[in-house]
């Protein structure tokens, strides 16, 4: 049996095939959680796998371990050729933090899901028989009951090419490949208090990956992450968040922790510890001092861009005064021409006066 999934806010047919695809039984949402909550933070790709390997029965570890076991080997099977890999290793995010809050929002289950490319590799990972039952001994099913890891209840597979992708511009100039989106704006024009970005801008993905993993040439970040994310808000603070609801469409996380999952749907109580987070990007010797150098530019910039701004402003402003003051200058002269004053409007004509 199929099961289509949909993110928040997701109604008509087309948008709920673009997701995902769930395969095999149901799971009990108590089997979710992956190691120990109170265990070290995540940051590094082998803590992720180790992490992975933890839950040795799903679709994930299963992969994983032969991934382990094989090598390069893995990715020339059949059954895994069309795998990208696991969302929770194709992104990393460089705060600690932040990966706590995007798994969170994402939840373990998403975090765990096989990316293919296509929809073949899907039909790859489960085959069924002519009663439409689970093939067991073919696809994911069969791999894991050939190392001992029987594949035990549902895992999500997603396909690159059945996403509808991100349709507008890129940052221009960065290496990265970020979505150039519009900063969200309050009812006043202005942008609202405390927004720091777009969560599908704050993953840092291989280059490998940034370009043509889609057989009609889209990269991860304009496919699987914005699918996952899409205008996903990201504030310092929740009361910034609160503020900004008016503007707030897809969801917001702020953080200390608040998080709306989607326009008028809140996420409350205590945050939950998933130990299953986006690794930190690699980082080479001196490359903390280069982002803070890239740091203190932007606001350079930024505050640049203020002041001409203003200055623009200002410029109107004086243009306006000049031409107020001209009006009324040829005006007076139109009366003084009409009075009995004739010899006075002389003397002012005559009078210096500042060019335009």
């Amino acid at each position: 049996m199929w099961t289509i999934l949909t993110r928040p806010g997701q109604s008509s047919p087309h948008e709920l095939i673009s997701f995902g695809v769930a395969i095999g039984k149901s799971k009990s949402p108590s089997t979710t959680k992956i190691g120990n909550a109170n265990g070290p933070r995540i940051t590094t790709e082998e803590e992720v796998n180790k992490q992975i390997l933890q839950h040795e029965k799903s679709g994930a570890g299963i992969l994983c371990q032969v991934k382990t076991r094989h090598g390069a080997q893995a990715s020339v099977l059949t059954l895994t050729k069309d795998v990208v890999g696991v969302v929770a290793v194709l992104g990393k995010v460089e705060d600690d933090n932040l990966s706590r809050l995007f798994s969170e929002y994402l939840g373990v289950e998403t975090m765990l899901a096989i990316v293919c490319k296509t929809y073949e590799g899907v039909k790859a990972l489960e085959m069924y028989d002519m009663e439409g039952c689970i093939n067991k001994s073919v696809g994911l099913h069969g791999l894991g009951a050939t190392i001992g890891k029987p594949l035990d209840g549902r895992f999500l597979v997603i396909c690159l090419e059945s996403l509808r992708p991100y349709a507008g511009k890129y940052v221009v100039d960065d290496s990265q490949r970020k979505l150039d989106i519009l900063h969200p704006r309050l009812p006043n024009g202005e942008c609202p208090a405390g927004f720091i970005g777009f969560a599908v801008n704050m993953i840092n993905i291989d280059n490998s990956n940034l370009f043509c993993v889609t057989p009609s040439g889209y990269g991860l970040r304009e496919t699987l992450f914005y699918n996952l994310f899409s205008r996903l808000q990201v504030y310092k603070t929740r009361a910034e968040m609160i503020q900004a609801l008016p503007c707030i469409s897809d969801g917001a996380l702020s953080l200390d922790g608040g998080m709306v999952k989607s326009c008028g749907v809140f996420s409350l109580g205590n945050r939950e510890d998933i130990n299953v987070r986006f690794p930190r990007p690699e980082r080479s010797v001196g490359l903390d001092a280069h982002i803070e150098i890239e740091r203190q530019m932007e606001d350079v910039q930024s505050k640049k861009e203020k002041l001409l701004e203003e200055l623009k402003e200002e410029k109107k402003m004086l243009e306006m005064a000049k031409y107020n003051f001209n009006k009324k200058k040829s005006d007076f002269l139109k009366f003084l021409t009409l009075s009995s004053s004739s010899s006075y409007a002389a003397q002012v004509q005559t009078a210096p006066y500042a060019p335009r």
